[in-house]
């Protein structure tokens, strides 16, 4: 049977702790690392959320594996909490379990991406 990616998105979130917007602010305010997957002209379009990394999807798996000799500074070991969005929750489900997939355990996905954490009156700066 051909699987669709609606069978992979869901078998993706199954695996995943989804946060909400508040949840993702705790999380942050506790030493997790917001990352922002979305292109620059979606950025520019809805504004960004202040102290985020920008990594954009392509790039994600070499930015944040401890192992990687692309890695950043941020990716010190396999323990860090990283929660990815992009703008409405979809693709960042598929990048929090690519990061699982390399051993990042407590990477997840901000549940309805930017879009959520804007419309829950969280801070948003203008690109």
């Amino acid at each position: 049977m051909t699987r669709t990616i609606d069978d992979v998105l869901a078998d993706a979130r199954a695996r995943l702790h989804r946060v909400g917007p508040q949840e993702a602010a705790d999380l942050r305010d506790n030493g997790a690392i917001l990352v922002d997957t979305r292109p620059q002209w979606q950025r520019d379009a809805e504004g960004s959320i202040p102290d985020a990394l920008v990594i954009e999807r392509n790039h994600i798996e070499w930015r944040l594996d401890p192992s990687s000799g692309a890695r950043i500074p941020e990716a010190t070991d396999h323990d860090v909490t990283w929660v990815v969005f992009c703008s409405e929750g979809y693709s960042s489900s598929l990048a929090a379990a690519s990061l699982q997939d390399i051993g990042l355990r407590n990477a997840t996905d901000l549940d309805g991406g930017f879009q959520a954490w804007k419309a829950a009156g969280l801070p948003v700066s203008p690109s």
